[in-house]
């Protein structure tokens, strides 16, 4: 990957923590990436553990994230997965979870459950996986949930359901589960409490996922039979456990879309490079003022989702509440669209060699469609921000 498309974008960005991030992790990746690797994983569909090893070696997981202290830094993590899903996007889409485990473990767990999931988290030494969502449930999954927890006398409980599309959970060393533990009227996001539940415990069985995108990452149905969960693993409050995951929602939108920027940036490149030394008519396609424009235009939604993004970053960290949490939204859905529109235009741009498997652009295409519908759909984004920021009636 080079710099020669944004550089003075991201330069000017970048402060001087962020932008030392940025160098670590670009070192990493020159170090242990190439195209021929990229390509490989995706085609073979297996996970880049040696990668994801490398970035925890760097520091890359942890950041500034303290054991009891300093929680994670939304700009260093928005900047570290922007850098991998211009590449390594599957390995950018499972730090996305573990990230989301460090908000969860950080803000919730014990100091016990610190000790025994939290720091190895941070050191990479351990991979988790978040189970939420289900077969019959979508955006609604609180409403939907089928999954059930039940407290046995001795205090311990049995977790029975099915989770669907669980990203990393064959290969995760443990799962967050959210499971109903108490009948509440439908329409309540309470009733309902997360676990922190081994991959070892007896019960539980993963089946992979065929998906179009994100091939290097394996989605996984979950079964759990009688999965029986120690007390002291219940994570935060019982009963109000989604309620503690939409506390870390931010984090989450803020980390899809630096992974969809980043596929968006990478398509660009590609995209870039490819026009300026294929040629038609006896000159480089890039001289063709048609295609010119549409390259501009990705060039310009690239840069405005980074801003939006970076400052929406900046914002989370030094603040909390609506307004944090609107800028996050926005940035998601800036992102979400840089991501569709510029691999959509560099498909075109290259024609006939868009549609080559060793080249990334259909990769690119494939796994930035991810981030129209997770970790939430462009349409709900746009209703939370039709609601919260311009004050209109709630659309659902």
């Amino acid at each position: 990957m080079t710099d020669s498309v944004h550089a003075p974008f991201s330069t000017l960005a970048d402060n001087p923590e962020v932008a030392a991030v940025r160098r670590k992790v670009r070192q990493v990746l020159a170090e242990h990436t190439s195209p021929e690797r990229l390509a490989d994983h995706d085609e073979e569909e297996k996970y880049d553990a040696e990668l994801y090893r490398e970035l925890a070696n760097a520091g890359l997981i942890r950041l500034e994230t303290e054991l009891h202290g300093r929680g994670p830094a939304h700009q260093s993590q928005v900047t570290v997965l922007e850098e991998l899903g211009a590449g390594a996007t599957s390995v950018g889409v499972s730090i996305v979870v573990q990230y989301m485990g460090v908000e969860l473990l950080h803000r919730f767990a014990d100091d016990p459950q610190r000790a025994s999931y939290l720091a190895p988290l941070l050191d990479g030494d351990v991979r988790m996986s978040f189970a939420l969502s289900e077969p019959e449930g979508g955006t609604d999954v609180a409403r939907a949930m089928s999954t059930r927890a039940r407290r046995e006398e001795d205090g311990t409980w049995v977790i029975d359901g099915r989770k669907k599309w669980i990203g990393g959970a064959s290969t995760a060393d443990f799962l967050i589960v959210l499971a109903r533990t108490a009948e509440i009227e439908r329409s309540s996001i309470d009733g309902i409490t997360m676990f922190i539940v081994p991959r070892s415990t007896p019960g539980i069985t993963t089946t992979p996922i065929d998906t179009m995108g994100i091939r290097a990452l394996e989605q996984a149905d979950i079964v759990f039979d009688n999965v029986r969960v120690p007390a002291d693993l219940v994570l935060g409050e019982e009963h109000r456990g989604f309620r503690q995951v939409l506390a870390t929602l931010n984090g989450e939108r803020l980390n899809g879309a630096a992974v969809a920027l980043g596929i968006a940036r990478g398509a660009l490149e590609t995209a870039v490079e490819y026009a300026g030394r294929r040629e038609a008519f006896g000159r480089p396609v890039g001289a063709f003022q048609a295609l010119q424009h549409e390259l501009v235009d990705a060039a310009v939604a690239v840069e405005s989702a980074r801003l939006l993004l970076h400052n929406a970053a900046r914002t989370s960290d030094e603040a909390e509440g609506g307004a944090v949490e609107t800028l996050s939204a926005m940035a998601k859905l800036a992102a979400s669209r840089a991501g569709t529109v510029t691999t959509d235009i560099g498909m075109r741009v290259m024609g006939g060699w868009g549609f080559l498997r060793q080249l990334p652009m259909q990769r690119y295409f494939r796994d930035a469609r991810l981030y129209t519908f997770a970790p939430l759909t462009d349409e709900m984004i746009r209703n939370y921000i039709g609601e919260k920021h311009l004050g209109l009636p709630r659309s659902y």
